[in-house]
């Protein structure tokens, strides 16, 4: 293995860093989003009851708001609960799309990792064929060894920057997908939530 990083070249070092946050930002967005994190089950049901016995109180507002980016979201509308339907629509939006950054965060950077690494490998693919014909130009083509070593350069480089690219690109789409499919999910929730509120949906509707 390292004789093969030693053959890639210098433009091993970067594409193999790349390689390492990517490995590092997949693991942590695996994590924080998690449907069970972002989307806690009933929880809409649990604001409910809790609106119900009139135990709304400023401190249980904190735990929700802390608990997770939907309780963050209906947090932000129950405080203003006792305004209009549109203001307490547009406090959940606002929250909404800070929420949604969040759940955003290091995506632009795996997907730059995914576009960069195999212009690297490209990179080094010039590099190695520059040697090769320097070679042939100082030496000949009788010197395969040298010869092998431009070319040998040239392929490593290629297939670790795509190496690299193939499954960061292919993640980069999973976790936008997978925050576009979240943020759906706390929106329908958040409107279920307001609807109730302001008696447009009966609770037993709102609170499934």
């Amino acid at each position: 293995m390292f004789e093969l990083v030693t053959a890639g070249g210098w433009l091993m070092v970067p594409i193999i860093l790349c390689s390492i946050v990517a490995v590092a930002i997949i693991g942590e967005r695996f994590w924080a989003l998690k449907q069970e994190k972002v989307v806690p089950a009933n929880l809409v049901a649990q604001v409910w009851q809790l609106h119900q016995r009139r135990e709304l109180d400023n401190q249980r507002l904190t735990l929700l708001r802390d608990g997770s980016p939907l309780g963050r979201i209906l947090a932000a509308g129950l405080v203003n609960m006792q305004h209009e339907r549109e203001v307490m629509k547009e406090a959940i939006e606002e929250t909404g799309r800070q929420v949604v950054i969040e759940l955003e965060r290091f995506l632009n950077t795996l997907g730059t990792i995914a576009s960069i690494t195999p212009l690297l490998g490209l990179l080094g693919t010039v590099i190695g064929m520059i040697k090769v014909f320097a070679a042939i130009t100082s030496q000949g083509v009788g010197n395969p060894a040298v010869l092998a070593g431009g070319i040998s350069e040239a392929l490593i480089t290629t297939a670790a920057g795509l190496s690299v690219a193939i499954p960061s690109l292919m993640f980069y789409r999973y976790f936008r997908g997978k925050v576009e499919m979240l943020v759906i999910k706390m929106e329908e929730q958040a409107l279920k939530l307001v609807e109730v509120i302001h008696g447009e949906r009966e609770a037993d509707e709102g609170t499934v």
